[in-house]
C-alpha cells in the first residue's frame, strides 16, 4: 500500500502508539451513532484524547493525524464527514481534502483531540462534551487563539451552558457571534492578564502519558479521566463568564439566510 510505504515510523515503541485501541472507539463510535453522526463527536473527542495520550508537541504533527485518516481510519473519516442526500447536479458527493489532511482545526481526528485539549478542566472532560455538542462551538472556537487561555475556553463553555438552559434561537449564530466578541476583546485585552491562570503541570502530564502501558481501556459508558495537570482558577473563569455573557448577550446575530449546503459538520 503506496500510504504505508510512505510513513516514517515512530521510535518510541510504547503501547501509545498502538492503533488496535483508537480502531476499536472508532468503530464503537460508528456503531452507535450511524444515524447521528455529529453527535459521535461528543462521545469520541474526550475518549481518543484519553486514549492516545501526547504532549501537545506531539500532537501538533500533522504526520500523526494524517496516517488516522489515511491509514487506520479512512472509513470514519468518510462516514463523518460525507454530505447526505443527493446533490443537485447529479454528481457525488466528497469529502473535502482537509478532513484528512488539513489543520488542527479541520482534520477529522485532530479536531477531536485538540477540542477536548483545549476544553477539558484538568481530568475532567465535561466541558469537552458541552463543546462538542454544538458544532459552531467545536468548528469556530478551535481557531481562536484565545482557548489557549484555559479560563477563557471554559468561560466559552459556560455561557454556551447558559444558552442552551434558557432555551436561546438561533443558537448556532449567538455561539458563532460569541467566538467573534471573544476573539474582538482579546485582540486588545489580554484574558490572561485579566484572568490569571495558573500553568499546567507538566511532570503531571508526562506522569499519566507514561502510566499509558499500564492504564486499562477507556470506559464507553461514562468519560475518562484525563491527565491530572492542574485546573483552571475559579475566580479566573468566573470572571470570564460574566464578561463573555455580556458579549453574547450584545453581539449582533450573522445572517445565515444564504448559506449554501455543504459536507456534512
Amino acid at each position: 500500500m503506496a500510504i504505508l510505504r510512505g510513513v516514517t515510523p515512530i521510535e518510541d515503541r510504547s503501547t501509545r502508539w498502538n492503533t488496535a485501541p483508537l480502531r476499536e472507539i472508532i468503530d464503537e463510535a460508528m456503531a452507535r451513532f450511524g444515524d447521528t453522526r455529529t453527535e459521535a463527536d461528543t462521545w469520541l473527542a474526550p475518549r481518543l484524547h484519553a486514549t492516545l495520550r501526547m504532549t501537545r508537541a506531539e500532537a501538533a504533527r500533522p504526520e500523526v493525524w494524517n496516517f488516522l485518516a489515511l491509514a487506520v481510519a479512512p472509513d470514519y473519516v468518510l462516514w463523518r464527514h460525507l454530505a447526505t442526500g443527493g446533490a443537485k447536479d447529479g454528481t457525488a458527493h466528497r469529502v473535502n481534502t482537509p478532513r484528512f489532511v488539513g489543520a488542527h482545526d479541520s482534520q477529522a481526528f485532530a479536531r477531536l483531540w485538540w477540542a477536548a485539549e483545549m476544553f477539558r478542566d484538568g481530568p475532567d472532560y465535561r466541558p469537552v462534551e458541552v463543546a462538542c455538542g454544538n458544532q459552531d462551538m467545536l468548528n469556530t472556537a478551535l481557531r481562536l487563539d484565545a482557548i489557549d487561555h484555559k479560563p477563557t475556553a471554559l468561560a466559552m463553555v459556560r455561557v454556551l451552558e447558559n444558552l442552551l438552559r434558557a432555551g436561546a434561537t438561533r443558537l448556532g449564530d449567538r455561539v458563532n457571534a460569541l467566538c467573534t466578541a471573544v476573539n474582538s476583546v482579546g485582540s486588545t485585552l489580554l484574558y490572561d492578564v485579566l484572568a490569571p491562570d495558573e500553568l499546567p503541570d507538566q511532570e503531571a502530564l508526562l506522569a499519566w502519558i507514561e502510566d499509558t502501558d499500564s492504564a486499562p481501556a477507556v470506559p464507553w459508558d461514562r468519560l475518562p479521566d484525563g491527565p491530572e495537570d492542574g485546573t483552571a482558577r475559579r475566580a479566573s473563569v468566573e470572571q470570564l463568564t460574566g464578561m463573555f455573557q455580556e458579549l453574547s448577550d450584545e453581539a449582533p446575530l450573522r445572517d445565515r439566510s444564504r448559506k449554501l449546503p455543504t459536507e456534512s459538520d
